[in-house]
């Protein structure tokens, strides 16, 4: 017989409203209902919170690496493990571990750990984030020019069988080296077309959004900015309905003036949502790492190449929220819309995704108050506790 729980005590936020004195029930992984707290069923097991806050999973769209693993280094089944483990002390549920610009060998590993960890149901693993090579290098940020490269027919083919088998895939690309009709075919395969590291202006943005593309991958960041005559990609993303866009976070990224900018800004209904661009370091004490052969050092926050450029960001999704809420003063409620609801729509995965309504994945996390971390739960099971 499938077990029921029951949880109880919290104060619970289903992605769209608080309640107070409910109870979540799950079955069979999923969410059966939110009932009032004196409705429990009494074959349930019941689990009190004790006064902690139950909200949705933490969803990450743009995640590099984690708990000592960067994917671009090791691309298998026990590198993203790992990566799903680390995140998941952090309140994230669900991920896409992000192979950022590198051979076609390694994407072509990574796709196979991609499926390997899809069959072996590996907690927390949503599907893959294929950034790069198909980008600008005049906008390339910390990847490596030298791999930079147009899309060809190998690659489309590749990405495509990838998005069918997989069934989960964001793929970045920049108009300098992807055709709208490859947009197209990417799109029409199921895959999630990004926008992202490059230096096209704001009519180019749009009629790649008109050809498929559906986000922007981190908003300012390796992109042409907003300007009083040249509206740029930022631009387009913020004036685009159609268009969701992933947002760092971390107040080095993006400068907390610009984020409020941009969230008082975006035209709906696609919304500004959360990403980490987590690397290796996240959950653990290193201070530096390799990437591509090339040292990346961590120091007050930041990770950055020898030149100090930016090269992925220190940041968890937990803290992430805590910084929104704090310092731009944003509800909690619809910053913890921005690390749920938003990129499970941006994924168009809000049947099962990003709010806890019945038949949803049964992914939350539990807070205290003051927002640290109590536990974290996958399909009704707990998989991490502080």
């Amino acid at each position: 017989m499938t077990e029921k729980k029951a949880i109880i005590g919290a104060r619970l936020f289903d992605g769209i409203e608080w309640h107070d004195g409910a109870a979540l029930l799950i079955e069979a992984g999923r969410v059966k209902a939110i009932v009032a707290a004196g409705d429990v069923p009494a074959d349930a097991t019941v689990i009190d919170t004790h006064g902690l806050l139950l909200v949705p999973g933490f969803i990450d769209l743009q995640v590099n690496g984690g708990g000592g693993a960067l994917l671009n280094a090791q691309p298998t089944l026990d590198g993203i493990r790992q990566i799903c483990s680390a995140h998941a002390t952090f309140g994230t549920t669900a991920l896409l571990p992000t192979l950022i610009t590198d051979t076609r060998e390694v994407r072509s590993a990574t796709i196979a750990a991609g499926l390997q960890a899809k069959a072996a149901g590996v907690p927390g693993f949503l599907g893959l984030h294929l950034e790069g090579p198909h980008l600008s290098v005049a906008r390339k940020g910390a990847h490596d020019p030298a791999l930079i490269r147009p899309m060809d027919d190998a690659d489309l083919a590749e990405m495509v069988d990838c998005a069918r088998a997989l069934g989960v895939l964001m793929v970045t690309v920049a108009p300098e080296n992807a055709t709208k009709e490859q947009v197209r075919a990417l799109a029409d395969a199921g895959a999630v077309v990004s926008l992202g590291h490059t230096d096209v202006g704001y009519e180019a943005a749009v009629s790649y959004a008109k050809a498929g593309a559906k986000t922007v991958t981190h908003l300012f960041n390796a992109m042409s900015g907003l300007g009083h005559r040249e509206p740029g990609i930022v631009g387009a993303a913020l004036a685009t309905g159609t268009l969701h866009a992933g947002l760092i976070a971390d107040g080095y990224h993006v400068d907390p003036a610009s984020m409020g900018v941009a969230l008082r800004a975006k035209m709906g209904p696609g919304q500004i949502f959360l990403v980490t661009d987590a690397m290796s370091p996240i959950g653990t004490d290193m201070t530096s790492f390799e990437l591509n052969g090339r040292e990346i050092l961590r120091h007050g926050g930041r990770l950055t190449l020898a030149d100090g450029t930016l090269a992925g960001a220190d940041i968890d999704m937990l803290s992430s929220v805590r910084f929104v809420h704090e310092r731009l003063g944003l509800p909690l409620e619809e910053v913890l819309r921005m690390a749920s609801a938003y990129p499970a729509d941006a994924m168009g995965l809000s049947s099962h995704k990003g709010r806890l309504l019945p038949g949803a994945d049964a992914d939350f996390v539990l807070l205290t108050p003051e927002l640290a971390m109590g536990s974290t739960w996958i399909g009704g099971e707990k998989v991490y506790a502080a």
